[in-house]
């Protein structure tokens, strides 16, 4: 794990007083007077002498249970919702309404406030946060910036690349990257923001400069348990910006101005449809590119479908609210390429175009769809491989299924992560929602090696498949064993398979 080399003030009155805006209660031991805490954490299995310990109520464990084992490691300070029955006098015990925020105020104080010293733009919405991301990543970059990104797929700090276990990461390890990047001299940085770490607090204590909204359909529902909690997560993000930052949003969704609501930042708008400060027009649509009108202006771009436009039209809005001149920018449009695992094509030899995309909801998986209908060949058949994931929103199973029947000529239901489930109950969840006719022309094969290779066999020269829901994921979760698995290397192998095959 890459630690930032800087020497920050901790010392403990310091470090308190970040929590000065949400409130706080001190009683026990005072603030030790001098020296630094050795160390901040939310896990009592980190704690070291000197350590202020957070104790935060999470979504399976409350830390509250383990501030006896943090005050047995030695943690000089305690920062909870709730005193123990019995708190010890040697301990310095801060009481605050909410330990998750409170983690990411300490945690921007602990780092020295990099999100100050840089320019750092979130991204947040259902569908397109990556690609947005990691399309201004690479903007900033044509710009001649130090760049910093923080996404799904991977965390880049400058020509740095490190992996990533979660969309936006905890608060503590967020503002490490940010301090790294701070030293690495990096001017801007782009992150996805997830409606979890929105609900969770994982940004308190982060300055925006700017926040994009791309769209909103049903996700993550196993966690926020309805639409309106899980559009309240995305809400909130726009609710804490500053009055100097941006917030740009989707015209097109009809969500797009709920996000303005409350909001202190400068407002601005972005479509493909209605009048906005940034509107984009698909002058012409192939399955390797798109010609763009961007206010008034046409480029040529690497990028496939009408969700790709939107997300250019978000990339090209922000670009220019951050300053960047509009030739340069339009210039480096046509120098983007594709994000791994989004709309990926990868071709056979004959003629057969396989699409590897990370669409995992139904929203996702209908633009997808969608756009290879408008792309592709006359008479060329469509073939979709999907599954869904075990231990996640149940509701959007038969939905998936039914969206990728109506779609395609051939569904191929598969595993997608299994985790806990038997995938056999998933994909008959999945089935459900078809009819007799969409029915018969699915195919269940829960061994996703196996149907990506099934579908390779099935088609003709022309025809595309669909290879859905993973994306850039180089691995497959089943039970508890998380084993190497990567639809770009499966699609490949069954090409060759296939070339093999023909020439015999």
């Amino acid at each position: 794990m890459i630690q930032p080399q800087s020497k920050y003030d901790r010392s403990p009155r310091r470090i308190a007083a970040a929590l000065e805006p949400l409130g706080y209660e001190a009683s026990g031991a005072p603030l030790p007077a001098a020296g630094d805490l050795s160390a901040l954490t939310d896990d009592s299995r980190a704690v070291v002498p000197g350590s202020m310990f957070v104790a935060v109520r999470g979504t399976v464990a409350d830390g509250h249970r383990f501030i006896p084992q943090a005050v047995e490691a030695g943690a000089a300070v305690v920062v909870c919702e709730e005193l123990p029955a019995e708190p010890s006098p040697a301990v310095t015990w801060l009481l605050v309404p909410d330990t998750q925020r409170a983690l990411g105020l300490l945690a921007s104080e602990w780092y020295g406030n990099p999100s100050r010293r840089l320019a750092l733009v979130g991204v947040t919405g259902t569908n397109g946060k990556t690609t947005v991301a990691t399309l201004l990543y690479e903007m900033a970059r044509l710009q001649g910036l130090e760049a910093g990104l923080i996404s799904t797929v991977e965390n880049r700090i400058g020509d740095m690349r490190l992996p990533a276990d979660h969309t936006t990461p905890g608060a503590l390890e967020l503002n490490r990257l940010l301090a790294v990047m701070v030293e690495q001299r990096v001017d801007f940085a782009a992150m996805e923001v997830s409606s979890h770490a929105a609900a969770q607090h994982r940004i308190a204590g982060l300055d925006f400069a700017g926040g994009i909204f791309t769209n909103l359909t049903r996700d993550h529902l196993d966690y926020h348990g309805t639409v309106a909690a899980y559009l309240a997560a995305k809400k909130s993000f726009f609710d804490s910006l500053g009055r100097g930052a941006f917030a740009l949003t989707n015209l097109d969704d009809r969500n797009g101005e709920v996000m303005l609501q409350n909001t202190a930042a400068s407002c601005h708008t972005y479509s493909l449809r209605l009048e906005a400060d940034y509107r984009c027009r698909v002058v012409e649509d192939r399955i390797d590119g798109m010609l763009l009108e961007l206010n008034g202006r046409e480029v040529e771009t690497l990028f496939a479908g009408r969700f790709n436009a939107s997300n250019l039209a978000a990339v090209y809005g922000a670009s220019l609210l951050m300053g960047w001149d509009a030739g340069r920018v339009l210039v480096a449009m046509s120098e983007l390429r594709p994000v791994n695992g989004r709309f990926e094509p990868i071709r056979s030899s004959d003629g057969v175009t396989a699409i590897v995309d990370y669409a995992h909801t139904p929203d996702a998986l209908v633009n997808v769809l969608d756009t290879i209908a408008e792309v592709k060949g006359s008479s060329a058949r469509v073939i979709t491989v999907c599954g869904c994931g075990g231990d996640r929103d149940r509701g959007k199973r038969p939905i998936m299924a039914r969206e990728a029947a109506r779609r395609s000529d051939t569904v191929i239901l598969t595993s997608d992560n299994p985790r806990s489930e038997d995938p056999a109950a998933i994909l008959s969840e999945m089935r459900a929602g078809l009819d007799a006719a969409e029915a018969a022309r699915c195919l269940e094969i829960a061994d996703r090696r196996s149907a990506i290779r099934t579908a390779a066999r099935m088609a003709a020269p022309g025809d595309v498949i669909l290879i859905a829901g993973k994306g850039h994921e180089d691995y497959q979760i089943i039970g508890t064993t998380k084993i190497h698995f990567d639809d770009h290397e499966e699609i490949a192998a069954a090409f060759e398979a296939r070339t093999l095959a023909s020439s015999r």
